[in-house]
């Protein structure tokens, strides 16, 4: 049963060690850093904003159309650019199920685009 026991200590030895590595550089880190605390730097900071007022804001719709927009065509990447490596071998056959997958992404887009939604205004 030692035995068994035995076979586990370089593993001890390695948690003990990466325990003392990430304590020793969190000491550093506390005791070698500058720390000049004011109020200004205590403030909540978001994207250059002063906090002014309540915690509530409104978004407009189209950031979440924009975000919509680049995950469809970021899915449309990731299924186009494997198909495309390996396209010698594959046939007209999957060279029509891409043309109607890339047709449905750009009918996608050209409605998007007839509805006025990606202009920036």
């Amino acid at each position: 049963m030692a035995d068994y026991y035995s076979a586990y200590l370089p593993l001890l030895v390695i948690l003990v060690a990466g325990a003392l590595l990430v304590t020793a550089m969190f000491a550093g880190n506390r005791l070698l850093r500058p720390s000049h605390p004011t109020a200004d730097k205590r403030l909540p900071y978001e994207c250059g904003v002063d906090p002014v007022g309540e915690g509530w804001a409104q978004t407009h719709v189209r950031y979440y159309v924009y975000a919509f927009l680049y995950v469809i065509f970021a899915v449309d990447a990731v299924f186009l650019f494997p198909w495309a490596t390996v396209f010698g071998g594959l046939g007209w056959a999957t060279v029509g199920e891409m043309g109607v997958f890339v047709g449905f992404v750009a009918v996608g887009l050209l409605y998007a685009w007839r509805k006025g939604v990606l202009t920036w205004t």
